[in-house]
């Protein structure tokens, strides 16, 4: 095995505009980008965010993925050791022109965010006939 194959990826925050007004920790979801002739398919890791949790925005040909993960362990309980770090994931991604933004698909499984981002068919070429008139 290479020393690339097993380097750690840290977690990391994502910068915040302006002032926080809540003491969250807010992190950057580690993604992988696949793409063929028909679509792009985008896949997020948010461990512990459940489906309920994600919002998944697109404005102005930005796509912002949002992730809210509820706080670990129950109220009765008292932590003893933490070593996960927690918080909620922020990612935004500038969508191409060749997207079709109507038929964008989302779906959370195991904490994992896929989205498939459909190409906007190309335009088929096309006899017009002239009329008669």
């Amino acid at each position: 095995m290479s020393d690339k194959e097993m380097q750690v990826q840290q977690k990391m925050e994502a910068p915040q505009s302006g002032e926080p007004t809540k003491p969250e920790r807010c992190f950057i979801p580690a993604v992988d980008i696949y793409e063929t002739e028909e679509a792009v398919t985008l896949l997020a890791e948010m461990p512990g965010v459940a489906k309920d949790g994600v919002e998944i925005n697109l404005e102005n040909d930005t796509l912002t993925v949002k992730g809210h993960k509820a706080a670990n362990g129950g109220s009765d309980e008292r932590s003893l050791l933490r070593e996960f770090e927690t918080g909620h994931y922020l990612r935004r991604f500038t969508i191409a022109e060749t997207i079709d933004q109507e038929k964008i698909a989302a779906t959370m499984s195991d904490g994992v965010l896929t989205l498939v981002l459909p190409k906007v068919e190309p335009a088929k070429p096309k006899k017009i006939e002239v009329q008669c008139g």
